[in-house]
């Protein structure tokens, strides 16, 4: 089989669709719904540009520790709650989903209830993120030259197509009994 190039590697990416107020509500795996009914919206939402996510992350303007990232999962918009630790991480971490060694932004650790019954037991899931979900913007700088003949194309291709894994991997395992 040949391999593709990162233009073609691009066009089978996943990229967001627009959304709206309802198919966000209606998104949330692992929110009650009165949760779900009280969540703050993404500022300005009608004028995110969706071409440029991979997925939909923002912070609760209501409650400062709530958080929210909506992406599409297995075909199906796929959202989840989650939960900001209350204290910040004390040594420079690395985000678990866009993987970026020259972050400009914080890391903070998120936790998310899963699911259904194990949810409801308690049990919990965590990540660490950059505090703004600012992930899709920093997989798509151009990285720096590596070494001569170093595709710096290819090498973002292949990272806007690894955060897209990272998080979907993410959102599956809240999902998962």
């Amino acid at each position: 089989m040949p391999s593709l190039t990162p233009s073609e590697r691009y066009r089978k990416h996943i990229l967001m669709r627009p959304i709206d107020e309802r198919e966000i509500r209606a998104s949330l795996i692992n929110a009650s719904r009165k949760e779900a009914s009280v969540l703050s919206l993404p500022p300005a939402l009608s004028e995110i540009d969706f071409e440029q996510l991979d997925f939909l992350g923002w912070s609760d303007a209501k409650f400062a520790r709530r958080a929210y990232v909506v992406t599409e999962v297995d075909g199906a918009l796929t959202g989840i709650l989650l939960q900001r630790a209350e204290q910040r991480v004390l040594a420079r971490a690395q985000c678990s989903w866009c993987e970026d060694v020259t972050l400009r932004h914080d890391v903070q650790f998120f936790s998310a209830r899963k699911a259904g019954p194990a949810g409801r037991n308690g049990d919990t899931i965590g990540t660490l993120a950059c505090s703004e979900f600012g992930c899709s913007k920093n997989v798509r700088r151009l990285p720096p030259l590596a070494y001569e003949g170093y595709d710096r194309e290819a090498a973002r291709q292949l990272r806007i197509e690894k955060l897209g894994e990272n998080v979907r991997a993410f959102v599956r395992a809240v999902g998962r009994a």
